[in-house]
């Protein structure tokens, strides 16, 4: 009897475990082309929270809702230029990865040229600066015979002033 109740309980276990593992499951589309458009479709778009992540990527409830649109727009029939065209409009430019080459995103695609010419150019003056540094003066003869006489070993009599003058 024990036996047939541990039986009992851990297949009620293992059918709960199942029930919970499956709640979690995504629903797949019908269409696996139009799957495949809407992926590749978040793929191009933003995540406008996380800004670092495309929508697929996104767990926020922004990017959510956005592949909810996507999706619902490939259902009507649109095209991909049309969703993107209805993204950027909704969002601005900033939701696409890659944005259009325009007065208002020139810096974006310059600004990395910029940045290392500029670097390039300061390095160049900085290395350009080293080299017109002052020598150090010349020892004197008697700061080269004091520094013979430690190299010998010699001990010498310290003949040369103090830096304090004396």
């Amino acid at each position: 009897m024990k036996r047939f109740l541990l039986a009992c309980a851990i297949s009620v276990i293992g059918c709960w475990s199942c029930a919970l593992i499956a709640a979690e499951a995504v629903p797949t589309e019908d269409d696996p082309v139009a799957q495949k458009r809407a992926v590749e479709l978040a793929a191009k778009l933003r995540c406008l929270v996380c800004q670092n992540q495309s929508i697929a990527e996104s767990e926020a409830e922004l990017a959510v809702d956005l592949r909810r649109q996507v999706r619902e727009q490939i259902a009507t029939g649109k095209s991909d230029k049309e969703i993107i065209a209805f993204m950027t409009d909704r969002y601005g430019d900033f939701v696409l990865y890659e944005p259009p080459v325009k007065s208002t995103t020139i810096l974006l695609w310059v600004g990395p040229l910029l940045l290392l010419v500029a670097g390039a150019a300061a390095m160049v003056f900085l290395l350009r600066g080293r080299g017109r540094e002052a020598e150090p003066a010349p020892l004197t003869e008697a700061e080269q015979a004091r520094a013979a006489a430690l190299l010998e070993g010699r001990e010498v009599a310290d003949k040369l002033p103090d830096k304090k003058g004396k």
